[in-house]
């Protein structure tokens, strides 16, 4: 894998970068839709690209119970199994496995878990979690971390910050797929600014191709995260990639498209989407409400995709009123365009030296408009 950063604005730390992967380069910063199970919930391969998408995610945890991961290596790995040729990252399968609260059990050794599917009994260690992930044949491999929930004692979070230091030196130790995989460490720590600093120089100093800072997005105030995460980022190095795990919304991503962060990733937006609101250029659209009944107008008239040239919003609620997959499929599908494009616009910004204008008004207009 190669990184390179391509620019670096002269008025805030937003920078655009160009990574090289197996399977294709990516420029960023770049937002990530998350293909869960394989998939991209109710788009096909072809309709992803469309909208721009350069990389998608797949979970380490869902596929290992589902499929399995020995039976899509045996069908010629991830990429192929779902017909992506472009790059996938994968998670651990920690967030997953933290997030079952009383149905696991953390040891030093690795964390003891039921399914949630059957209550079936596993076990995923930091070597398992990374066979797993070279079974699958991902571009980019995350490390087996302990997610902390918020808020947590100091002195939790410090032991959890030494646990995910020693999982991360087996988790490299086990990476064995050098040539055609890349292990990114996950900095955590809390909401403490000196664990945090002290989570970055472990994890930096084990010299990995990139780096994410997990751990935020778990229920804190908008502003703690925010301040977190801009003092964690001057530990990273510049010439390696940054990844914020688990943020889809517009205001975490620009400001932190801002303090230097790289990539992102979130299924905010396809939920949203099934859920009946859409992500416009004047704020969310419920388009379930019955003020749309005869709205004639676009979801967003600002916004190109084929939604938004096709379809009324008065139709859309006349989808989801009536339950048709059709209406979950075409708001998934803007939503996902909606954010690529801001992505996308935010570069050109960057570039133009304006991006602290262009945010400005992006955020003013999506907060405070609808």
């Amino acid at each position: 894998m190669q990184f390179e950063l391509l620019y670096t604005s002269q008025e805030t730390r937003a920078r655009l970068g160009r990574l090289h992967l197996p399977h294709g380069t990516i420029e960023t910063p770049v937002f990530m839709p998350v293909g869960t199970r394989a998939t991209v919930k109710t788009l096909t391969p072809d309709e992803v690209k469309e909208i721009g998408a350069q990389i998608i995610l797949g979970n380490t945890y869902h596929l290992y119970l589902r499929p399995g991961d020995d039976l899509i290596m045996r069908m010629g790995g991830l990429h192929k199994f779902m017909n992506w040729d472009r790059p996938i990252l994968t998670d651990s399968g920690g967030f997953q496995v933290f997030s079952l609260g009383k149905l696991r059990k953390i040891t030093e050794e690795g964390v003891f878990f039921q399914s949630h599917i059957d209550g079936s009994k596993h076990f995923f260690s930091p070597e398992r979690a990374i066979e797993i992930q070279q079974n699958l044949g991902s571009d980019i491999m995350m490390a087996f971390d302990e997610c902390v929930e918020y808020p947590a004692t100091r002195e939790y979070v410090e032991e959890s910050v030494k646990l995910t230091y020693k999982w991360l030196l087996r988790c490299k130790e086990a990476w064995t797929n050098r040539e055609t995989q890349n292990l990114f460490g996950i900095v955590q720590g809390g909401m403490y600014k000196d664990l945090r600093e002290e989570s970055a120089k472990l994890t930096v100093d084990c010299d990995l191709p990139g780096y994410a800072i997990g751990g935020l997005s778990v229920g804190e105030p908008l502003d703690v995260l925010l301040e977190v995460l801009d003092h964690t980022e001057p530990f990273l190095p510049k010439d390696k990639p940054r990844y914020l795990m688990g943020v889809g919304s517009p205001d975490i991503i620009l400001n932190s498209i801002e303090m230097g962060v790289d990539m992102f990733d979130c299924v905010l937006p396809t939920r949203m989407a099934r859920n009946g609101t859409a992500m416009t250029s004047q704020g969310q659209v419920t388009v379930r409400n019955a003020v749309y009944k005869e709205d004639e107008s676009p979801l967003d008239p600002e916004c190109s995709c084929p939604t938004c040239k096709n379809y009324t919003r008065a139709y859309l609620r006349h989808l989801f009123n009536v339950g048709e997959i059709l209406g979950l499929r075409l708001v998934s599908y803007h939503n996902l365009y909606f954010l690529t494009k801001m992505v996308e616009d935010a570069k050109v910004a960057i570039k133009q030296e304006r991006f602290r204008e262009f945010k400005k008004h992006f955020l003013e207009r999506y907060y405070f408009q609808s």
